[in-house]
């Protein structure tokens, strides 16, 4: 049996100190991998049900044989590892800020099995999600403005409760206009919440994208013995969109 508490990694970060624990759950005979950020917990291995359901959900409203792929924010790398075992995924790039969150994945610090690294379809991009998305060149530094089918984010608890401030401006009209010259026609954004469906910001995502909408995810939290409810909120650029300037017009 392993130990009931262990931390296995504690970082300074411009955002707070962040941790890495594994912790023994007596009651469900299983270790709990968990990420927090000073004393607010970011994630968790035992609750991953809305985290793989952002991967799925986005993938499935897509076709074609070849599919590029973006997934904003790491964490225990569950969402992305839900991408790439989607058989037509050719490319996915995983943007993460937090460079011990990388260091984790890339010293098999983590349960994921098979690990993230070793496979080749998949990149880890060292940055700030939000200011990639807000620039001209975009996710990948090898191809400035490169397009993709799929940008999934997985990053602040909700599009209101935010981990740091400075992503605020991507939640707005503007920001987002901004993420959807990053996707193809078509394409498709995918958002986790650790809420329930907010209809005003399914009408903001409507008010830039051709088409949005919300899904429930409910799954039992063995912890409380009752189920809990999280969002994916997905929306799609239309076939025919414009690139959106600067200034925010078509």
């Amino acid at each position: 049996m392993s130990r009931y508490f262990e931390e296995l990694d504690y970082r300074p970060t411009p955002i707070g100190p962040v941790s890495l624990r594994r912790r023994r759950n007596l009651s469900l005979d299983i270790d709990v991998f968990e990420i927090l950020l000073g004393e607010e917990h970011l994630m968790s291995s035992l609750f991953t049900v809305s985290e793989i359901a952002l991967a799925r959900l986005g993938l499935t409203k897509l076709s074609g044989e070849t599919l590029d792929v973006v997934v904003g924010g790491l964490g225990l790398g569950y969402t992305a590892q839900a991408v790439l075992e989607h058989g037509a995924v050719r490319s996915l790039i995983v943007v993460e800020m937090l460079d011990a969150v990388v260091d984790w994945h890339e010293e098999g610090l983590l349960p994921l099995d098979p690990p993230l690294t070793n496979d080749a379809r998949c990149r880890f991009v060292c940055g700030d999600f939000f200011a990639l998305a807000a620039s001209k060149n975009g996710f990948d530094a090898e191809a400035p403005g490169r397009k993709f089918h799929a940008i999934l984010i997985d990053i602040d608890h909700t599009p209101d409760q935010l981990l740091n401030e400075q992503s605020a401006s991507f939640y707005t009209p503007e920001g987002l206009c901004n993420l959807i010259n990053h996707l193809h026609p078509g394409g498709i954004m995918g958002l986790w919440s650790n809420d329930k469906p907010d209809p005003a910001f399914t009408e903001r995502l409507s008010s830039v994208f051709a088409e949005a909408w919300a899904e429930p995810v409910t799954f039992d939290n063995p912890l409380q013995d009752k189920p809990f409810t999280q969002t994916i909120y997905l929306a799609r650029k239309g076939a025919g969109d414009a690139l959106i300037d600067e200034q925010g017009k078509a």
